[in-house]
Protein backbone atom coordinates (compact mmCIF):
# COMPACT_ATOMS: atom_id res chain seq x y z
CA UNK A 1 0.00 0.00 0.00
CA UNK A 2 1.12 3.21 -1.03
CA UNK A 3 1.40 6.03 1.78
CA UNK A 4 -1.28 8.11 0.20
CA UNK A 5 -3.30 5.47 0.76
CA UNK A 6 -2.03 4.59 3.83
CA UNK A 7 -2.25 8.29 4.96
CA UNK A 8 -4.88 9.76 3.09
CA UNK A 9 -2.47 12.29 1.05
CA UNK A 10 -1.92 13.20 -2.44
CA UNK A 11 1.59 12.86 -3.27
CA UNK A 12 4.14 9.91 -1.86
CA UNK A 13 6.45 12.43 -0.25
CA UNK A 14 6.96 12.97 3.08
CA UNK A 15 9.17 16.18 4.16
CA UNK A 16 11.77 14.41 6.66
CA UNK A 17 11.56 16.08 10.06
CA UNK A 18 14.85 18.79 10.57
CA UNK A 19 15.46 19.37 13.87
CA UNK A 20 17.10 22.73 14.37
CA UNK A 21 16.11 24.38 10.76
CA UNK A 22 12.45 24.36 10.57
CA UNK A 23 9.75 24.84 12.41
CA UNK A 24 5.29 24.60 11.58
CA UNK A 25 5.68 26.67 8.33
CA UNK A 26 7.79 24.35 6.13
CA UNK A 27 5.58 21.52 7.61
CA UNK A 28 2.16 23.38 6.57
CA UNK A 29 3.64 24.35 3.19
CA UNK A 30 4.20 20.56 2.21
CA UNK A 31 0.78 19.57 3.57
CA UNK A 32 -0.80 22.09 1.48
CA UNK A 33 1.21 21.25 -1.62
CA UNK A 34 -0.42 17.17 -1.24
CA UNK A 35 2.59 15.74 0.48
CA UNK A 36 3.67 15.12 4.41
CA UNK A 37 4.81 17.79 5.95
CA UNK A 38 6.39 17.40 9.44
CA UNK A 39 7.76 19.24 12.46
CA UNK A 40 10.89 18.07 14.37
CA UNK A 41 10.01 17.91 18.05
CA UNK A 42 13.16 16.35 19.88
CA UNK A 43 14.59 19.82 20.28
CA UNK A 44 11.25 21.75 21.60
CA UNK A 45 9.73 22.12 24.82
CA UNK A 46 6.39 20.74 25.93
CA UNK A 47 5.07 24.15 24.98
CA UNK A 48 7.37 24.90 21.80
CA UNK A 49 5.61 22.04 20.74
CA UNK A 50 2.23 22.91 21.68
CA UNK A 51 2.21 25.94 20.28
CA UNK A 52 4.13 24.45 16.65
CA UNK A 53 0.86 21.75 16.51
CA UNK A 54 -1.44 24.36 16.78
CA UNK A 55 -0.25 26.46 14.29
CA UNK A 56 -0.41 23.45 11.83
CA UNK A 57 -3.86 22.68 12.86
CA UNK A 58 -4.85 25.97 12.51
CA UNK A 59 -3.21 26.60 8.53
CA UNK A 60 -4.18 23.27 7.33
CA UNK A 61 -6.91 20.12 8.03
CA UNK A 62 -4.10 17.75 5.44
CA UNK A 63 -2.81 14.85 7.32
CA UNK A 64 1.04 16.19 9.25
CA UNK A 65 3.82 14.39 10.91
CA UNK A 66 5.49 15.04 14.47
CA UNK A 67 8.60 13.17 15.05
CA UNK A 68 10.35 12.70 18.31
CA UNK A 69 13.81 11.08 19.74
CA UNK A 70 13.70 7.49 21.51
CA UNK A 71 17.52 7.50 23.37
CA UNK A 72 18.18 7.04 26.13
CA UNK A 73 19.68 10.00 28.57
CA UNK A 74 23.38 8.82 29.39
CA UNK A 75 24.32 9.52 32.60
CA UNK A 76 26.78 13.01 32.81
CA UNK A 77 30.09 12.08 32.94
CA UNK A 78 32.34 14.68 34.36
CA UNK A 79 35.64 13.27 33.43
CA UNK A 80 34.85 13.05 29.66
CA UNK A 81 33.03 16.30 29.55
CA UNK A 82 36.47 17.63 30.85
CA UNK A 83 38.35 16.07 28.13
CA UNK A 84 36.15 17.14 25.35
CA UNK A 85 36.06 21.05 26.72
CA UNK A 86 40.14 20.47 26.80
CA UNK A 87 39.70 19.21 23.36
CA UNK A 88 38.13 22.65 22.73
CA UNK A 89 40.09 25.06 24.66
CA UNK A 90 42.13 26.23 21.62
CA UNK A 91 39.01 27.64 19.78
CA UNK A 92 37.26 29.34 23.15
CA UNK A 93 40.46 30.58 22.99
CA UNK A 94 41.01 32.43 19.65
CA UNK A 95 36.94 33.36 20.13
CA UNK A 96 37.22 34.87 23.20
CA UNK A 97 34.97 32.91 24.92
CA UNK A 98 35.24 31.62 28.95
CA UNK A 99 34.66 27.93 28.61
CA UNK A 100 33.62 28.06 32.28
CA UNK A 101 30.26 29.89 31.76
CA UNK A 102 29.01 26.99 29.48
CA UNK A 103 26.21 25.11 31.31
CA UNK A 104 26.30 21.18 30.63
CA UNK A 105 22.75 20.27 29.01
CA UNK A 106 21.17 17.34 27.16
CA UNK A 107 20.03 19.87 24.50
CA UNK A 108 17.85 16.96 23.48
CA UNK A 109 14.66 14.86 25.39
CA UNK A 110 13.31 11.40 24.17
CA UNK A 111 9.95 10.98 23.83
CA UNK A 112 8.09 10.43 26.95
CA UNK A 113 4.49 11.03 28.97
CA UNK A 114 4.79 14.47 29.54
CA UNK A 115 4.96 15.14 25.69
CA UNK A 116 2.46 12.08 25.28
CA UNK A 117 0.21 14.52 26.88
CA UNK A 118 1.01 17.27 25.16
CA UNK A 119 -0.37 16.32 21.93
CA UNK A 120 -2.84 13.77 22.79
CA UNK A 121 -5.80 16.71 22.77
CA UNK A 122 -4.33 17.32 18.84
CA UNK A 123 -4.48 13.17 17.96
CA UNK A 124 -2.00 13.88 15.17
CA UNK A 125 -2.77 11.40 12.76
CA UNK A 126 1.30 10.42 12.32
CA UNK A 127 3.57 10.17 14.87
CA UNK A 128 7.24 9.30 13.82
CA UNK A 129 10.18 8.33 15.91
CA UNK A 130 14.01 7.86 15.60
CA UNK A 131 16.75 5.92 17.21
CA UNK A 132 13.77 3.33 18.19
CA UNK A 133 10.87 2.81 19.45
CA UNK A 134 9.21 4.38 22.80
CA UNK A 135 8.19 1.83 25.59
CA UNK A 136 5.36 -0.22 24.99
CA UNK A 137 2.76 1.79 27.24
CA UNK A 138 3.73 4.93 25.40
CA UNK A 139 3.44 3.06 21.86
CA UNK A 140 -0.34 2.25 23.44
CA UNK A 141 -0.89 5.54 23.82
CA UNK A 142 0.06 7.17 20.52
CA UNK A 143 -2.08 4.09 18.50
CA UNK A 144 -5.38 5.22 21.22
CA UNK A 145 -6.08 7.91 19.32
CA UNK A 146 -6.24 6.47 15.79
CA UNK A 147 -2.35 7.32 15.04
CA UNK A 148 -0.35 5.22 12.51
CA UNK A 149 3.78 4.96 13.62
CA UNK A 150 7.01 4.92 11.80
CA UNK A 151 10.35 4.68 12.29
CA UNK A 152 13.72 4.93 10.82
CA UNK A 153 15.80 1.39 10.46
CA UNK A 154 19.06 1.41 8.79
CA UNK A 155 19.21 -2.81 9.05
CA UNK A 156 17.14 -5.77 7.96
CA UNK A 157 17.10 -6.64 11.81
CA UNK A 158 15.82 -3.12 13.19
CA UNK A 159 13.07 -3.46 10.29
CA UNK A 160 12.43 -6.88 12.00
CA UNK A 161 12.78 -5.28 15.29
CA UNK A 162 10.27 -2.19 14.54
CA UNK A 163 7.41 -4.59 13.30
CA UNK A 164 7.38 -6.83 15.99
CA UNK A 165 6.94 -3.99 18.65
CA UNK A 166 4.19 -1.95 16.79
CA UNK A 167 5.64 0.06 14.27
CA UNK A 168 2.76 0.89 11.31
CA UNK A 169 5.80 1.51 8.40
CA UNK A 170 9.10 1.79 8.17
CA UNK A 171 11.75 4.12 7.06
CA UNK A 172 14.10 2.79 5.42
CA UNK A 173 17.42 5.04 5.64
CA UNK A 174 20.29 4.23 3.99
CA UNK A 175 24.04 5.68 4.45
CA UNK A 176 23.65 8.63 1.91
CA UNK A 177 21.02 10.51 4.07
CA UNK A 178 21.62 13.69 5.83
CA UNK A 179 21.43 14.17 9.61
CA UNK A 180 21.50 11.68 12.46
CA UNK A 181 21.52 8.20 11.96
CA UNK A 182 18.93 6.46 13.14
CA UNK A 183 20.43 3.23 14.02
CA UNK A 184 19.62 1.32 17.30
CA UNK A 185 20.34 -2.23 17.67
CA UNK A 186 23.77 -2.35 15.84
CA UNK A 187 26.32 1.36 16.54
CA UNK A 188 28.78 -0.57 13.51
CA UNK A 189 28.81 1.92 10.67
CA UNK A 190 30.45 -0.93 8.37
CA UNK A 191 26.82 -2.94 8.46
CA UNK A 192 25.45 0.52 7.19
CA UNK A 193 23.60 0.26 3.27
CA UNK A 194 23.15 2.51 0.81
CA UNK A 195 19.25 3.27 0.06
CA UNK A 196 18.81 1.30 -2.73
CA UNK A 197 20.99 -1.57 -1.48
CA UNK A 198 18.82 -1.63 1.96
CA UNK A 199 15.48 -0.73 0.55
CA UNK A 200 14.18 -3.87 -1.57
CA UNK A 201 16.12 -6.07 1.34
CA UNK A 202 13.73 -4.19 3.69
CA UNK A 203 10.58 -4.97 1.21
CA UNK A 204 11.27 -8.22 1.18
CA UNK A 205 11.77 -8.79 5.20
CA UNK A 206 8.95 -6.98 6.33
CA UNK A 207 5.31 -7.22 5.74
CA UNK A 208 4.78 -3.21 6.56
CA UNK A 209 4.92 -0.61 3.96
CA UNK A 210 8.55 0.56 3.30
CA UNK A 211 9.28 4.77 2.82
CA UNK A 212 12.61 5.31 1.30
CA UNK A 213 14.94 7.79 2.47
CA UNK A 214 18.88 9.12 1.65
CA UNK A 215 20.07 10.93 -1.06
CA UNK A 216 16.94 11.17 -2.62
CA UNK A 217 16.57 14.99 -4.21
CA UNK A 218 15.47 14.47 -7.47
CA UNK A 219 12.46 12.95 -9.14
CA UNK A 220 14.21 10.28 -10.67
CA UNK A 221 15.18 8.92 -7.33
CA UNK A 222 11.73 9.36 -6.50
CA UNK A 223 10.71 6.73 -9.36
CA UNK A 224 13.24 4.55 -9.07
CA UNK A 225 12.01 3.73 -5.30
CA UNK A 226 8.70 3.90 -5.99
CA UNK A 227 9.94 0.75 -8.30
CA UNK A 228 11.36 -1.13 -6.20
CA UNK A 229 9.02 -1.50 -3.68
CA UNK A 230 8.70 1.67 -1.68
CA UNK A 231 5.43 3.01 -0.11
CA UNK A 232 6.63 6.29 -0.37
CA UNK A 233 9.84 8.87 0.19
CA UNK A 234 10.97 10.63 3.04
CA UNK A 235 13.21 13.92 1.57
CA UNK A 236 15.45 15.87 3.95
CA UNK A 237 18.38 17.76 2.40
CA UNK A 238 16.29 19.44 -0.89
CA UNK A 239 13.59 21.08 1.40
CA UNK A 240 17.08 22.79 3.23
CA UNK A 241 17.03 25.84 1.12
CA UNK A 242 13.36 26.32 0.99
CA UNK A 243 12.29 29.86 2.05
CA UNK A 244 10.16 28.38 4.33
CA UNK A 245 12.92 26.32 6.14
CA UNK A 246 14.98 28.59 8.91
CA UNK A 247 18.38 27.19 7.87
CA UNK A 248 20.71 29.44 8.70
CA UNK A 249 22.60 31.76 6.17
CA UNK A 250 25.61 29.98 7.24
CA UNK A 251 24.39 26.33 5.92
CA UNK A 252 22.37 27.77 3.38
CA UNK A 253 25.86 29.54 1.84
CA UNK A 254 27.70 25.54 2.32
CA UNK A 255 24.88 23.96 0.83
CA UNK A 256 24.76 25.92 -2.45
CA UNK A 257 28.86 25.39 -2.32
CA UNK A 258 28.71 21.90 -1.30
CA UNK A 259 28.91 18.51 -3.28
CA UNK A 260 28.45 14.93 -2.38
CA UNK A 261 31.72 14.22 -2.00
CA UNK A 262 31.92 16.92 0.95
CA UNK A 263 29.70 15.35 3.29
CA UNK A 264 31.11 13.50 6.02
CA UNK A 265 29.47 11.21 8.52
CA UNK A 266 30.87 12.80 11.97
CA UNK A 267 29.86 12.52 15.99
CA UNK A 268 31.56 15.68 16.72
CA UNK A 269 28.64 17.72 17.48
CA UNK A 270 26.00 16.07 19.22
CA UNK A 271 28.07 12.72 20.37
CA UNK A 272 25.61 10.40 17.89
CA UNK A 273 26.86 10.19 13.80
CA UNK A 274 25.34 12.31 11.66
CA UNK A 275 26.17 13.24 7.61
CA UNK A 276 26.57 17.20 7.40
CA UNK A 277 29.35 19.41 5.22
CA UNK A 278 32.95 18.72 6.22
CA UNK A 279 33.98 21.91 8.29
CA UNK A 280 37.10 23.11 10.35
CA UNK A 281 36.28 21.21 13.35
CA UNK A 282 36.37 18.22 11.28
CA UNK A 283 38.71 18.37 9.76
CA UNK A 284 40.84 19.25 12.97
CA UNK A 285 39.75 17.15 15.63
CA UNK A 286 38.82 13.95 13.05
CA UNK A 287 35.13 13.80 12.02
CA UNK A 288 34.43 10.46 14.40
CA UNK A 289 35.92 11.07 17.59
CA UNK A 290 36.28 9.28 21.45
CA UNK A 291 36.44 12.85 22.06
CA UNK A 292 32.80 13.98 22.37
CA UNK A 293 30.41 12.71 25.53
CA UNK A 294 27.48 10.31 24.51
CA UNK A 295 24.48 11.81 23.08
CA UNK A 296 23.02 14.40 23.25
CA UNK A 297 25.89 15.63 25.56
CA UNK A 298 28.38 16.55 23.34
CA UNK A 299 26.76 19.78 22.25
CA UNK A 300 26.26 22.30 25.09
CA UNK A 301 30.10 22.93 24.84
CA UNK A 302 29.66 23.87 21.40
CA UNK A 303 26.88 25.85 21.10
CA UNK A 304 29.31 29.32 22.22
CA UNK A 305 31.58 28.76 19.46
CA UNK A 306 28.97 27.91 17.00
CA UNK A 307 27.39 31.32 17.84
CA UNK A 308 30.64 33.14 17.40
CA UNK A 309 31.32 31.81 14.56
CA UNK A 310 27.69 32.37 12.60
CA UNK A 311 27.85 35.74 13.80
CA UNK A 312 31.64 36.22 11.73
CA UNK A 313 29.97 34.39 9.09
CA UNK A 314 31.44 30.79 9.56
CA UNK A 315 30.33 27.63 9.82
CA UNK A 316 33.05 26.07 11.47
CA UNK A 317 31.89 24.76 14.67
CA UNK A 318 28.25 24.59 13.12
CA UNK A 319 26.40 20.95 12.06
CA UNK A 320 25.66 21.35 8.42
CA UNK A 321 23.71 18.24 7.82
CA UNK A 322 23.46 17.29 4.26
CA UNK A 323 22.92 14.17 2.36
CA UNK A 324 25.24 13.11 0.11
CA UNK A 325 23.09 13.79 -3.41
CA UNK A 326 23.67 18.03 -1.46
CA UNK A 327 24.25 19.32 -5.35
CA UNK A 328 21.40 18.19 -6.78
CA UNK A 329 19.03 20.27 -4.94
CA UNK A 330 18.06 23.84 -5.83
CA UNK A 331 16.19 27.07 -4.11
CA UNK A 332 12.61 26.53 -4.36
CA UNK A 333 9.22 26.73 -2.50
CA UNK A 334 8.38 23.86 -0.70
CA UNK A 335 5.54 24.07 -2.73
CA UNK A 336 6.96 23.32 -6.14
CA UNK A 337 9.80 21.22 -4.45
CA UNK A 338 7.28 19.02 -3.41
CA UNK A 339 5.31 18.92 -6.38
CA UNK A 340 8.09 18.74 -8.71
CA UNK A 341 9.65 15.11 -6.57
CA UNK A 342 6.49 13.71 -6.89
CA UNK A 343 6.56 13.90 -11.11
CA UNK A 344 3.82 16.73 -10.95
CA UNK A 345 3.27 19.52 -13.85
CA UNK A 346 4.26 22.74 -13.01
CA UNK A 347 0.86 24.95 -12.08
CA UNK A 348 -0.02 27.46 -14.16
CA UNK A 349 1.13 30.90 -12.95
Amino acid sequence: MRITELFGIDLPIIQAPLAGVQGSELAIAVCRAGGLGSLPCAMLAPEAIRLEVAAIRAATDRPYNLNFFCHTPPAPDPAREARWRAALAPYYAELGIDPAGIPAGPGRLPFSDEVADVITPFAPPIVSFHFGLPARQLVDRVHAWGARILCSATTVDEARWLEDHGADGIIAQGLEAGGHRGHFLDRDLNRQMQTFELLPRIVAATRLPVIATGGIATPGAVATALQQGAAGVQVGTAYLLCPEATTSPVHRAALKAASGGDTRLTNLFTGRPARGIENRLMRELGALSDLPPEFPLATAALGPLRAKAEGLGLGDFSPLWAGENVAAITEESATVLTRRLAGCKPRAA
